[in-house]
């Protein structure tokens, strides 16, 4: 029996989406353009895209055409969620500082740190600001800026709130030497060495950090990789213990990669204003969802002044210029003071730069030509560790940002792994930089931020072959324990 002409079609095109040649959120041909291709009807390309929809390897989407919606060769699992432990002095800052250390070593090739190669930040422009700043403003730019920052950027910081879903006025908005120092700015307005906060499981290095530096217990909450954090768990947690402040990423979750859906979030913060817990909200990888409109910031559902807001252009226009920004409602004069008398404001030339680059334009195309490539990266990733990786790793979906969370089988030991790696010299954060706890001692966060080509596809498959030996070691190690 012969195949139909719409089968034929759709699955051609569903072997060219497998071999990469159409790349997640990609555009197909259009339905006129296939149609003369092929020399058949348009009703015959639409069957032929109802199909692909159906397998859901393609979306519509109105008045743009049909889009690739994902790879049908990715069947890794996702990982699991964690489990709740009784919160813990942190004691982790000792073991990070060092991988850091030894991950910034000349010539690694950079799968560690979450940091955009320049190749995919907008250099060319800030170069041409921060030269006309300091040409032709060098008195304001080479003179103190004190807290709460650069009027205009505060006004363009407060335009682009507006994509987050929050409409936030400029004089609500305190400039930050990046994301870090506003996330340090909130704890230390709000807690006291000794109090609990809550996170997410895994959750950041850089806050795991922040809480032993500020004497902070924390209880980490189980968190979906797909759906963000367990508000169950959340709850129960916050019935058992005295909680300060929770701390999450709701879009674009560092490491997870999770996006936690509105309705969660609504609820989230209608459940952190009822038990009197301030929520902290770590935003910086948000402006690099890949599906712009779909997601708001939790700071869009609050009513009440629940939600202490935090981001950056660090991830989207430079790590080094160390710009960022913290919306913290009735904290804010306690914040501007605090900062005062710590680090004055963020550096004058960086503010006076960024804003004259987002006031010129061209910020949100250079977006979404890397909101594209980040995604590409990302699903070249996630075929390479699949392919590569021992059978049974399982592979986060983040819906934006550039990093890639890994589970491996149990018996992999992925500080040993780090180690292995720097040998061949390529770095990875291990998983248990990212908790407390020893859950994640079989798990590593990979950067994406970089293209990807032969040399970083060679070190993907290296570490899956490092991983693979050490479990055929622990396994045969295990066997010959159990024929004694």
């Amino acid at each position: 029996m012969s195949v139909p002409l719409y089968q034929r079609i759709a699955q051609q095109l569903a072997e060219d989406i497998v071999k990469g040649f159409y790349q997640p959120g990609e555009r197909v041909p259009s339905v006129r353009k296939l149609s003369m291709q092929k020399g058949v009807s348009h009703a015959t390309v639409l069957q032929a895209y109802a199909t692909l929809e159906d397998q859901e390897l393609i979306r519509a989407r109105p008045q743009s055409g049909y889009y690739v919606h994902r790879s049908p060769a990715l069947t890794a699992p996702t990982p699991e969620m964690s489990v709740v432990e009784a919160p813990h002095a942190v004691t982790r800052s000792g073991i990070i500082a060092e991988i850091l250390r030894q991950s910034r070593r000349p010539g690694v090739i950079p799968l560690g740190a979450a940091v955009p190669c320049s190749e995919y930040l907008p250099l060319r422009a800030l170069h041409q600001q921060v030269s006309k700043v300091t040409r032709f403003h060098s008195q304001r730019a080479f003179d103190y800026s004190f807290s709460p920052g650069y009027e205009p950027l505060r006004r363009q910081v407060a335009m682009r709130m507006r994509d987050a879903g929050a409409v936030v006025d400029p004089a609500q908005v305190v400039i930050t030497n990046g994301c870090v120092e506003a996330l340090q700015l909130c704890l230390r307005t709000i807690t006291r060495p000794g109090d609990l906060i809550a996170s997410e499981s895994p959750s950041y290095y850089g806050l795991v950090q922040l809480c032993e530096l500020l004497g902070l217990k924390v209880v980490e909450i189980p968190t979906d990789p797909e759906s963000g954090l367990s508000l169950e768990r959340l709850e129960e947690a916050a019935q058992r213990w005295p909680i300060k402040a929770l701390v999450l990423t709701s879009r674009a979750g560092n490491p997870m990669g999770a996006t936690m859906p509105e309705h969660r979030q609504r609820a989230l913060v209608e459940m952190m204003s009822r038990h009197d817990i301030r929520i902290i909200e770590d935003d910086v990888y948000g402006e690099l969802m890949f599906d712009q409109g779909q997601s708001r910031a939790l700071k869009a559902f609050d009513r009440a002044d629940t939600v202490m807001y935090c981001s950056s252009f660090s991830k989207t226009i430079s790590p080094g210029l160390r710009t960022g920004w913290v919306i913290a409602g009735p904290q804010q004069d306690a914040i501007e003071r605090l900062q005062t008398f710590t680090t004055l404001s963020a550096c004058s030339v960086s503010q006076m730069a960024v804003s004259a680059y987002l006031e010129n334009g061209g910020y949100d195309r250079h977006l979404r030509h890397v909101r594209q490539a980040y995604r590409k990266n990302l699903s070249c990733f996630q075929l390479a560790v699949q392919q590569y990786f021992p059978a049974g790793t399982q592979i986060s979906r983040p819906k934006g940002g550039f990093i890639l969370w890994l589970s491996m089988p149990a018996q992999v030991d992925a500080r040993m792994l780090f180690n292995q790696a720097l040998e061949q010299n390529i770095s990875i954060a291990p998983g248990l930089v990212f908790s407390n706890t020893d859950q994640f001692n079989h798990c590593l966060r990979l950067n994406c931020g970089i293209p990807w080509n032969q040399e970083t596809e060679r070190a993907v498959e290296t570490l899956g072959r490092l991983a693979a030996k050490q479990l055929a070691h622990q396994r045969s190690g295990a066997g010959e324990a159990m024929a004694c």
